[in-house]
């Protein structure tokens, strides 16, 4: 890399152009550019499982009843992907911002191959005892071969679902979201295409709505893996800058540990929900997977604003711009607070419409109208607990973020999924969901104040600045 008589290294094209993205662009304009891509991208991972959702329930209610099971196993493997997709995306973003591109390329490779190694053994383990897995997550005798069919095909394509969890979340701390929702929005679409093909065309029934899901998969993580091979990302995964190296795995960990707990406890706790929620019978499972899946549709949207705010954060962190991270979780918040209330004021005006659109049997409904009424209260107060997890991950506080990570679906939610049934009946088991919500927004809120006040009033400049400047000149 040219150099000038100063020794400052001077930037290529696209790091002066991330430069002026995430340093010099207002938050109000640049927040919203980085977020409406990555919303589509979330909500159209959504669809994967809403498309299953509901041409399964075609089927019957045993058989929607089983897409709910396997919410768990894919929440293992998003676990893996967004431990290291998260992980190193921090540390790339916040290496990015010190003027470290050779070190952000290693953390990407290291992260995407060992995401890929340890993918695989899930998927193995999962394939040899499908049946007993399938029953520990809550099926009952009725769902279990619908379950073991649909599950063969969710750990087949478990490993891909992994992996563009990585390069996902890899792009969109590069600030690079759109490249990451073409990705993502092309497989979204290939499964909505596939589904009644092979579900009802081929009379594939659920092994159709698998396969279906199996194939996108793939083809997503090939269109996201070739963003990286064309060169559109500032880093470059290749095996050639895999570097072993025991400090940098173990940063990569530390940073993606909360994404790590917090898929994992998604997983528990939809465990926890289906196993809590057998004693009703099989339309109380589908139901609540029904209830669970546009929860989390609507949900992503927030995810998805939250993650365009993330590479802002930690781009910011590593250049020492803190005015800009204050500005920027606050329009966060508002922005998602805004969001999701709309959306969850709809969902209470239609519960029921829109739980028989997945299924049509008055017992399912029935259950799941009321709720989603209380995952709508729910909704409602999710951002704050959202921002703050987000905003102390991308910045590598991980213990603060670990710890907020585990309250939503962890050290609040199940112990009341566990103990409002046992007083409330099925009524306990449709709002502790709201319950939880609302314990994690009380118990954020202390530690976003405080580390905002902490926060130095005033920027600092740093390297990059000074090669900002520099380039500049060059480019004169």
């Amino acid at each position: 890399m040219e150099k000038t008589d100063e020794n400052i290294r001077i930037m290529d094209e696209k790091e002066i152009f991330q430069y002026e993205k995430l340093i010099l662009t207002p938050i109000k304009e640049l927040v919203p550019k980085l977020a409406i891509p990555t919303v589509i991208s979330m909500m159209i991972t959504m669809i994967y499982n809403l498309v299953d959702a509901f041409f399964v329930g075609k089927i019957g209610t045993s058989a929607s009843a089983s897409t709910g099971i396997l919410l768990s196993v894919q929440a293992i493997f998003q676990a893996v992907g967004f431990m290291f997709g998260h992980g190193s995306g921090s540390n790339i973003s916040v290496q990015l911002g010190m003027g470290k591109k050779k070190e952000a390329n290693k953390i990407a490779a290291l992260g995407f191959f060992s995401a890929m190694v340890i993918s695989v053994i899930p998927m193995i383990l999962g394939l040899i005892y499908i049946d007993q897995l399938m029953r520990a997550l809550g099926s009952t005798e009725t769902i279990l071969p619908y379950a073991r069919s649909y599950g063969f095909y969710i750990l087949i394509s478990g490993p891909a679902l992994t992996l563009s969890c990585v390069l996902n979340n890899i792009m969109r701390y590069e600030g690079k979201a759109f490249f990451a929702m073409i990705g993502l929005v092309s497989g979204g679409v290939i499964n909505m295409f596939f589904d009644p093909i092979l579900m009802f065309g081929l009379n594939m029934g659920i092994n159709g709505a698998g396969l279906s899901t199996a194939i996108s998969q793939y083809i997503s993580l090939g269109i996201l893996y070739y963003m990286f091979f064309s060169k559109k990302t500032i880093t470059e995964i290749k095996f050639l800058n895999l570097e072993w190296n025991v400090v940098r795995f173990f940063r990569i960990i530390k940073n993606g540990l909360p994404s790590l707990i917090r898929q994992s406890l998604n997983s528990i706790s939809t465990m926890a929900l289906n196993i809590c929620a057998m004693p009703y019978g099989d339309s109380a499972i589908a139901a609540m997977a029904i209830v669970g899946r546009v929860a989390m549709f609507i949900g992503s949207t927030m995810v998805g604003i939250g993650q365009g705010f993330q590479p802002v954060s930690a781009f910011n962190y590593g250049a020492k711009k803190y005015t800009r991270i204050r500005k920027a979780f606050w329009f966060t918040f508002i922005i998602g607070e805004t969001v999701l209330g709309i959306m969850a004021i709809v969902g209470m005006f239609f519960p029921g419409e829109i739980v028989r659109a997945f299924r049509d049997d008055d017992s399912v409904v029935r259950i799941g109208r009321i709720a989603l009424m209380y995952q709508c209260v729910a909704i409602i107060v999710q951002p704050m607990g959202i921002v703050t997890n987000m905003l102390f991950q991308s910045i590598g506080k991980s213990k603060i973020a670990s710890f907020t990570a585990s309250l939503r679906t962890g050290l609040c939610y199940i112990p009341t999924i566990i103990i409002l049934p046992k007083f409330l009946g099925i009524t306990g088991v449709e709002c502790s969901q709201m319950i939880s919500d609302i314990l994690t927004t009380l118990i954020c809120l202390p530690f976003t104040i405080v580390f905002l006040a902490k926060l130095p009033r005033e920027d600092e400049e740093v390297e990059l600045d000074r090669q900002y400047i520099e380039s500049k000149k060059v480019e004169k």
